[in-house]
């Protein structure tokens, strides 16, 4: 047990954690990228004379085909183009309001620390499920829409980390004396702040990516997220449950790709705590 514990904690460890996770992430983004070229003929091609084709029987089809004979791989590549999409964009969007709070409420304090900080309070107390139900029956489920409530029930995680971290570095020596001499505001915060910000709001970024993933996925596969007519690995998922016990294949195959797109980023965010975050100040 000893000497496990020491393997994991050792720096070959930390780097079979990074080579796998970056082999994973990377192989899955190439994959996606690429697919109007690995397949020309589309994620909505239909065969019907191969409908619900068995895996590893035909080149063709090597993971089978669904209902309407369209092939799975195809639409297992096509859909990650939506869930990464939804992923990277949402976290862009949650980082680019929250690390600018965050830097308000901590940096100015007093009544704009309050505004910020109780409107979180407010955010974090409504459970995630309910805050979608609500927002979809307002405005409706599609891609945009989805990549909004992930952004507006995300924000306050990197609002509340850039805050704290704020706090605690505006009372360290170098700030203060930047402030005696008559530096102005804007250029504390670019030139002495926001590089004390970056390591921590990274790795809390590659980890939310991840979640955002199956955030996406499950409310896709509840009818809340995107539009069932866009392939997405949500989507398959609850058009395959019909055809489990006869057609296993149709919603294995894009839960193992959710499956190892989130093992592969979880990975390469663990990695990069250690290494950006040895102190685990960052929020998990």
């Amino acid at each position: 047990m000893a000497a496990a514990l020491s393997f994991l904690r050792s720096r070959r460890f930390r780097n079979l954690e990074f080579l796998l996770g970056a082999s994973l992430t990377l192989a899955i983004c190439l994959a996606v990228f690429f697919s109007d070229q690995l397949f020309p003929g589309g994620a909505d091609k239909m065969d019907l004379l191969a409908r619900l084709a068995p895996p590893f029987q035909n080149a063709a089809h090597p993971l089978g085909t669904d209902p309407l004979g369209r092939d799975v791989l195809a639409r297992v590549v096509a859909g990650g183009k939506i869930s990464l999409l939804v992923g990277f964009v949402s976290v862009a969007g949650a980082v680019l309001i929250g690390v600018l709070m965050g830097l308000i409420s901590g940096y100015y304090r007093g009544i704009c620390d309050m505004v910020v900080m109780r409107f979180a309070d407010v955010q974090l107390a409504l459970p995630f499920i309910l805050l979608a139900i609500t927002f979809i029956a307002i405005v409706g489920g599609s891609l945009t829409n989805t990549i909004i409530l992930l952004i507006v029930s995300q924000w306050v995680q990197y609002a509340r980390l850039v805050r704290g971290s704020v706090l605690a570095l505006r009372e360290r020596e170098f700030i203060q004396s930047a402030r005696a001499i008559g530096v102005k505001d804007w250029r504390i915060i670019v030139q002495h702040l926001l590089p004390n910000l970056i390591g921590p709001v990274i790795v809390l970024m590659t980890l939310n990516v991840a979640n955002n993933i199956l955030l996406e996925s499950s409310l896709t596969f509840l009818g809340l997220g995107i539009d069932p007519t866009i392939p997405s690995w949500g989507g398959m998922l609850a058009s395959g449950r019909t055809y489990l016990q006869v057609a296993w294949w149709v919603s294995v195959f894009p839960g193992l790709a959710i499956l190892l797109t989130v093992l592969g980023l979880n990975l390469l965010g663990d990695w990069l705590r250690d290494s950006l975050d040895p102190t685990g100040r960052t929020s998990r």
